[in-house]
């Protein structure tokens, strides 16, 4: 009797299932592939790099047991022996070389192929150990290796990694496995009972797909969620005391910003007094006022505050609609010929839908005609960001513990594929970015980074416009969440849900 007791206890504990919300359905789950928020969150349970972050920042092993640098330039791996993929076949160095020589062969499209630029090859030593060459000696040596491993076993015949079905149905080595996924659909993800670490605690992780926030809110509300992002406006006047008796609720600076961002490949924009004009009409206080109830912070540059690349000394502009309007007439805009340009942006994030609606107003003010267009998000990022089809864009850029310039700011970046989808260049950045690369004194590489984040704010090829909180509604009941700078859930196989 005893021992069928704690048999029921234990499955009653563990046996359980954590209800999410996704508000934009995955495009592709590959980790080299994975261009979009849905994609990423999904594939971050299937997928492990070598490397990861711990809860304080620290770059640990996570595929990898030990690593150590022989020189300057080899980055000597053991792997871990006792990873199976998630059809049983065990994971080793060939999967770490196929990976590499996917990421950077021409066959795909994929903005992380410039992660591994400075990686001149890869040694197998044996079927656990690998010697990483670089180039030079580059200051994300480690954090290169990040990006989630491919199974060879599966993938090495595929003739096209772009669309083959692998990409809807993954197998990777995480805690958690995906049986089948259908496009804007509930996906419902399962306990990898094999996971080198540990089975996860929660059995199920089911994301509801959500794509109206207020859904997702309602859905809070109503309490058939575990885990939810709230708003401001939320958090200020829409729950009650029975809604903070069930939540506990974490807040703090998210880890991106929001911007408008312009093609600088249209003539009209190349003009550094447009851009700068509507730079100094955009009223960044009320923004965060009205959006964010002040649970936010203006953006003043590229990198994120508190780490070595921000640059403190660069203020946000003080709204000046006299010298806005002065600029725009140097430029050949008045009255008789008003500067128009069309927003871009998803229609399935409200906020940003309203960031439009507020530019559009202040931007009037100064004589500018703007109109805004809405999609939903697959089919915003595939028909206009992606073939940079826009006159300017609203969206959000992630910050990362360790920036990385390159990816986003530099012109080889603009190419198809790249993250620099507005076409940004600036030879001196370019040269930055390099020197910055080959730097791994941290006092160095700080003040070369601060040069990098003046230049690109002094260019102006986005308007920066804030950094909002994260604020998170947790179950009371889910034991051990542990708040850290590198999410609310990065502890989450340990995650007890009775």
């Amino acid at each position: 009797m005893r021992a069928l007791f704690f048999i029921f206890f234990t499955f009653s504990l563990y046996a359980s299932t954590l209800h999410l919300a996704i508000s934009a359905s995955p495009s592709r789950i590959n980790p080299l592939l994975a261009t979009d928020s849905a994609s990423g969150e999904i594939a971050g349970w299937i997928f492990n790099g070598l490397f990861k972050y711990d809860k304080n920042g620290k770059v640990v092993g996570d595929l990898a047991k030990e690593f150590k640098f022989l020189d300057k330039t080899h980055l000597w791996i053991k792997l871990r022996d006792n990873v199976l993929w998630h059809d049983g076949v065990r994971f080793g160095a060939d999967d770490v070389l196929f990976t590499y020589s996917l990421a950077v062969s021409p066959k795909i499209f994929t903005p992380y192929s410039s992660e591994f630029r400075y990686v001149k090859g890869i040694e197998k030593i044996d079927d656990f150990t690998i010697v990483v060459e670089y180039k030079k000696p580059y200051f994300k040596a480690l954090h290169t290796w990040m990006i989630g491993m491919l199974p060879k076993h599966i993938l090495e015949n595929e003739k096209d990694i772009m669309t083959s079905p692998f990409n809807q149905h993954p197998i990777g080595t995480g805690p958690y496995k995906l049986k089948e996924f259908t496009a804007s659909s509930d996906i419902v993800l399962y306990a990898n009972e094999d996971y080198f670490e540990h089975k996860p605690n929660i059995e199920r992780l089911f994301y509801h797909f959500l794509p109206d926030p207020s859904t997702q809110f309602l859905m809070l509300k109503s309490k058939k969620l575990d885990v939810g992002s709230l708003s401001p406006l939320q958090l200020e006047r829409q729950i009650d005391e029975d809604f903070k008796k069930f939540y506990d609720i974490y807040e703090m600076p998210s880890h991106g910003y929001s911007y408008l961002g312009f093609n600088l490949r249209l003539k009209k924009f190349q003009d550094k007094r447009v851009r700068e004009a509507i730079n100094l009409a955009v009223d960044r206080d009320m923004l965060i006022d009205i959006l964010f109830f002040s649970h936010a912070q203006i953006c003043t540059g590229p990198f994120m505050p508190g780490t070595f690349a921000y640059n403190p000394d660069i203020k946000p502009p003080r709204t000046d609609l006299k010298r806005a309007k002065e600029l725009l007439k140097e430029a050949g805009y008045d009255e008789n010929n008003p500067l128009t340009f069309e927003i871009a942006t998803n229609s399935n994030n409200t906020l940003r839908m309203y960031a439009a609606q507020i530019i559009q107003y202040q931007l009037l003010k100064i004589g500018v005609k703007v109109t805004i267009r809405a999609m939903e998000w697959q089919a915003f990022l595939n028909t206009v960001v992606m073939p940079r089809k826009f006159e300017t864009v609203l969206l959000g850029w992630g910050l990362g513990l360790m920036p990385d310039a390159y990816s986003i700011w530099h012109s080889e970046s603009a190419k198809k594929g790249g993250f620099n989808f507005v076409g940004y260049k600036n030879e001196e950045v370019d040269r930055l970015i390099k020197e910055a690369e080959q730097t791994v004194d941290i006092k160095k590489l700080s003040k070369i980074y601060r040069k990098i984040f003046a230049l690109i704010v002094n260019d102006i090829p986005y308007v920066f416009l804030y950094i909002p909180n994260s604020i998170t509604a947790v179950n009371r009941n889910i034991k051990n969440v542990e708040p850290s700078i590198v999410g609310i859930m990065h502890n989450a196989i340990d995650w007890i849900k009775p």
